[in-house]
């Protein structure tokens, strides 16, 4: 059984970077089975992809969050991370770390369009001064 954990602060100063590190046991980030994913959920709204590490370490972000975006891994603690810069308040969210299938298109995952195989409880990370 695989399991994901999401941690880092809860909270974030506007214009500074989200930082967010996903440990995975039961099962090797390096696997070809899984595509290891962070998604989030803003309050009242609905999930939103943002990008993806695959077992080769190639990565594939969601072209809206591009920019801002950075997904890397450590293979040896079995965990992957996010980095989300210049955070505002739009920011907010309860992010996830998720384990799809490798098949997974980006199209599929930009739409979210997916099948999350396993996921975390979530971490809530407000963006606040």
């Amino acid at each position: 059984q695989v399991q994901l954990q999401e941690s880092g602060p809860g909270l974030v100063k506007p214009s500074q970077t989200l930082s967010l590190t996903c440990t995975v046991s039961g099962g090797s980030i390096t696997t070809s089975y899984y595509a290891w994913s962070w998604i989030r959920q803003p309050p009242g709204k609905g999930l939103e992809w943002m990008g993806v590490i695959a077992y080769d370490g190639s990565t594939y972000y969601s072209p809206s969050l591009k920019s801002r975006t950075s997904i890397s891994r450590d293979t040896s603690k079995n965990q992957f991370s996010l980095q989300l810069s210049s955070v505002t308040p739009e920011d907010t969210a309860t992010y996830y770390c998720a384990a799809l299938p490798s098949f997974t298109t980006p199209q599929a995952m930009c739409q979210m369009n997916v099948v999350i195989n396993y996921g975390g409880k979530g971490t809530l990370v407000t963006v606040s001064s």
